[in-house]
């Protein structure tokens, strides 16, 4: 079985809009080796697969359980791809063809923000403790209160449906929790879990669970949609009716969508509204749960989505008001139904692309072991300036709290099939922050509490519109009694807030810089090498740079270090009661204090006030680097005279003797809870289309870019080139009907075997527009046979001190690296066989690491293996194994390295190097 391990580029990519052509083009280049060290890979890594598919492949010592951050290969700071996991759970393979290569140099895995492939070394004494903050006053309504109705429990199961994209047909099922005794339509909260293993075997060991869809013969489904049952009855007491949806079929499948299954996840939660308006319009069809029921009133409904649920049920508000494209959608009816408002519990957001017009709460967990960067801090931050700013996009940090908690069919002694705390608690190095038993970290009863308490403060603000829930939410400092002990803050754009200080190209900064979130230049970026953990706002995506996506450093060793922010157009913030700004300084830091002043386009200058900011409890592995909203009065700047309609600048003066800080933002804030309505607005998809090479010439090929939907908005495009994995952007003005965007790829045919080459686009809404497939391209199918090889002994009977030699040769070079990996098999005439002390020992451990001693046969040498690589565009390669005179008399010793499969086990069929090793004369 002969495997590839290189990318050679024979095609170009460029982006082009109609009238003038910018972008980027993909030249032929070095094809990747795998020289980490002498072109051998690191421990855990391998090549493997078939000649037309090779495979990078990764297997970790400690099982990775089945969760919601994708796992990510990269070669130092470049993406090379998302892997497909095995069943096993330690194993990841990523199809070689699909990477944008250089040199397979620096290989990292990571998911969610960390790395999996190395472990941080222990600590020479205990970290500190971390203490949680003191709690915030009491809001002025408590919606965790259970309501006065009693509640009903049932389920429903219907036809399976199918999901474009997806090979097996995805269950229909769901557990519904109504109040009794109540007339009248009520309003539906719909929920639905996240990516969690999908089988379970209730007579294994513990910890057997697997993420096969459908599940094996003795096994059973894994009920994670029954993880919410707390949420829905407090819920359904306060006159909700609430429905919980399964989504095993698709967990166990979206390792195939480019998009982690967002738009199979959308379709599915708007299936299931549709049946509900059905229901609602006829219940005689409705399942017996859902006719005892009160009638669920389709005007109201909120949708509540954990993890990549979270990313699931974003989607279905997007396509619910800009329709997808219907060939990736298995909806394709009316939109009967309203969404007031969705809840997003430590969600991923692959695609940075939320939804602008409809409400949003984001739970942010503090010791979220899972999407542990908390990218769903996306939710709030890319929000802005997208759309008219009318909704309220909230984000609430809750101390303490982990990723799975929040279902309790992920808790363990609380659910069915096999669960776990997802933040690794190392017994040598405990986390002083989300360690069990640290002051800040919440027990799993406390944390579900919190959640639940959240979930309906959203549904009271967003669906029952009761503003005094609000300063629960939008950063006004206030909690709800029934999350106790837990400490919630929370910060927000959108709703009453007006024009504002943006950090984006049309400010200028002094006493300061604009720093990028993401940027290969170290010097350039606002998180650099020495931050303790991560942030939330800065979350990477999938390129190594962006543009646009900025906050301002701050950065002082003396007080009255003052840093001022000028806006390019002035700033209106006339019918404001405060400026609001969100500031964020290092975890564990306190009193940091700045002085904040404005100024108006004619010199006029007030100091409204002095914000202190305190930093989260934080350790090196959480993203504690989270924005505190703090505000400042007005009244001064009207006092002073200052124009409030044309503000041109704004100042933050240190009152700290040094420190540093980052300003995300700063609006003009008064209170309320505006109505939202959704802007007509462009979408836009990107499809991926994949071609075969050819054997001669240039083709063209047109990545498919789809705009729909009405208006004019603009989209940021990334194109990334295959060969280095860097990317171009350029801004682009997009409408239905208007100038196509175009963005060409030529494929260089020729009939030399390589392998297939992936050209990638991405998209970003900047303004006015929304997007839905954000990830795209073309695919150019190498279409050309694999050499055929052949295995020359050049020495293969030599005396011992002698190196036994072989040929590896091909009929024809190629365009990438063909390779095979061999290991040692007890030689096929059963007599004796060379050991660890006949070879030379260096030999044996640089391809096994290990030692002479004890004395054993080479095949039973466990990580003994040959990787015999012939480089692209050459025909043959030698291999060698030397041996040592150990002046002992022996008979004839031999040995024998087999071809392996991609299980890693010797092929019967395979090719094999055969050698014989003679006592010296």
């Amino acid at each position: 079985m002969v495997r590839t391990r290189r990318i050679w580029v024979t095609a170009a990519a460029v982006l082009a809009l109609v009238g003038g052509v910018s972008g980027t083009t993909a030249h032929a280049g070095q094809a990747p080796a795998a020289a980490e060290s002498g072109g051998k890979l690191p421990p855990g890594w391998r090549i493997d697969g078939e000649r037309s598919a090779p495979d990078l492949v990764w297997r970790s010592g400690r099982q990775v359980p089945m969760g919601d951050a994708r796992v990510e290969f990269r070669s130092g700071e470049r993406l090379l791809g998302v892997p497909k996991p095995e069943r096993d759970g330690h194993t990841f393979r990523l199809g070689l063809e699909r990477t944008r290569t250089g040199e397979l140099t620096d290989l990292q895995v990571w998911s969610g923000g960390r790395r999996l492939d190395v472990r941080s070394p222990a600590t020479e004494a205990p970290a500190a403790a971390v203490r949680p903050p003191a709690p915030l006053p009491a809001g002025p309504v408590d919606p965790g209160r259970p309501g006065r109705y009693r509640t009903a429990t049932g389920e429903y199961r219907l036809e399976p449906v199918r999901l474009p994209g997806f090979s097996v047909p995805v269950e229909m099922s769901a557990v519904v929790v109504a109040p009794t005794g109540i007339a009248g339509p009520r309003p539906l909260a719909l929920f639905l879990h996240g990516r969690h293993a999908t089988c379970y075997d209730p007579h294994g060991d513990d910890g057997e669970a697997s993420g096969a869809w459908p599940c094996p013969a003795g096994t059973l489904p894994i009920p994670s949609h029954r993880g919410y049952l707390r949420d829905q009855r407090l819920l359904a007491s306060q006159g909700y009716v609430t429905v919980s949806i399964s989504a095993n079929g698709i967990n166990g499948q979206d390792w195939r969508a480019e998009d982690g299954g967002a738009q199979a996840r959308s379709s599915l939660v708007r299936l299931h509204l549709a049946h509900w308006a059905d229901w609602a319009r006829d219940p005689r069809q409705a399942p017996p749960v859902v006719r005892e029921a009160p009638r669920a009133d389709l005007s109201r409904v909120l949708l509540i989505g954990h993890s990549r649920g979270g990313e699931g049920v974003d989607r279905a508000a997007l396509d619910s008001l800009y329709p997808p494209p219907a060939d990736q959608d298995a909806y394709h009816g009316k939109v009967r139904w309203h969404i007031r408002g969705t809840v997003l519990i430590g969600p991923t957001v692959f695609g940075q692309n939320p939804v602008p017009d409809v409400p949003s709460l984001t739970v942010l967990p503090g010791c979220d072991g899972d999407v542990s960067d908390l990218q769903g801090e996306m939710y709030v931050d890319g929000t802005r300036a997208v759309s008219t700013g009318r909704a309220l996009h909230s984000a609430v940090y809750v101390i303490g709290a982990n990723h799975n908690f929040f279902n309790t069919e992920w808790t363990p002694g609380q659910s069915q099939a096999p669960a776990e705390d997802d933040f690794y608690d190392d017994p040598d190095r405990r986390d002083p922050v989300c360690s069990k038993g640290t002051a800040t970290r919440l027990t799993a009863d406390r944390q579900h509490r919190a959640g639940s308490t959240y979930i309906a403060a959203a549904a009271r603000l967003f669906v029952a519109g009761d503003d005094k829930v609000r300063p629960l939410l939008d950063g006004s400092g206030r909690r709800a009694p029934s999350a106790d002990p837990a400490r919630v803050l929370s910060h927000a754009v959108g709703a009453n807030r007006g024009a504002g200080f943006l950090p984006d190209g049309r400010v200028t900064v002094s006493g300061g810089r604009l720093c990028a979130v993401a940027d290969p230049d170290p010097a350039a970026v606002c998180l650099g090498e020495g931050a303790m953990g991560g942030s939330p706002h800065f979350a990477r995506w999938e390129t190594e740079r962006e543009t646009g996506r900025n906050a301002i450093a701050l950065r002082w060793t003396s007080a009255a270090a003052t840093t001022r922010v000028t806006a390019a157009r002035p700033v209106s913030l006339r019918g404001a009661d405060a400026l609001a700004l969100r500031v964020l300084v290092p975890p564990n830091t306190r009193g940091t204090r700045f002085d904040v002043a404005v100024t108006d386009t004619h010199g006029r200058r007030a100091v409204l006030g002095r914000i202190r900011v305190d930093g989260l409890p934080g350790s090196e592995r959480t993203a504690s680097y989270w924005a505190r909203e703090l505000r400042v009065p007005l009244a001064p700047a009207r006092r002073a005279g200052v124009e409030l309609r044309s503000v041109k600048s704004l100042e933050l003066t240190a009152r700290s003797a040094s420190g540093r800080a980052w300003l995300m933002d700063a609006w003009g804030w008064r209170p309320g809870t505006p109505a939202v309505r959704a802007a007509a607005l462009p979408r836009i998809d990107i499809g991926r289309l994949t071609v075969d090479e050819g054997d001669s010439g240039v083709r063209t090929y047109h990545v498919p870019v789809r705009v729909s939907g009405r208006g004019s908005g603009q989209v940021r495009m990334y194109v990334v080139d295959p060969a280095t994995g860097t990317a171009k952007d350029r801004l682009v003005t997009v409408r239905p009907g208007g100038h196509a965007v175009d963005v060409p790829v030529k494929v260089r045919g020729n009939t030399r075997y390589g392998t297939d080459v992936s050209y990638v686009v991405l998209v970003k809404a900047v303004r006015g527009a929304v997007v839905g497939s954000y990830r795209g391209g073309v695919t150019a199918h190498d279409d050309d046979p694999a050499p055929e090889v052949t295995v020359t002994p050049l020495a293969d009977r030599v005396a011992e001190g002698a190196a036994l030699r072989w040929r590896i040769s091909l009929s024809e070079a190629a365009d990438t690296d063909i390779g095979s990996l061999f290991v040692p098999v007890p030689p096929g005439d059963g007599g004796p066989e060379l050991s660890t002390r006949d070879v030379d020992p260096r030999w044996l451990a640089d391809n096994s690491g290990a030692a002479p001693d004890p004395e054993r046969p080479l095949s039973k040498v466990d990580g003994l293996y040959l990787w015999l690589d012939v480089p692209a565009g050459r025909t043959g390669v030698e291999v060698t194994v030397p041996t040592v005179a150990d002046r002992v008399a022996e008979p004839a010793e031999s040995v024998a390295f087999r071809q392996t499969g991609d299980d890693g086990a010797p092929l019967p069929d395979g090719l094999v190097l055969n050698g014989t090793v003679l006592d010296a004369p």
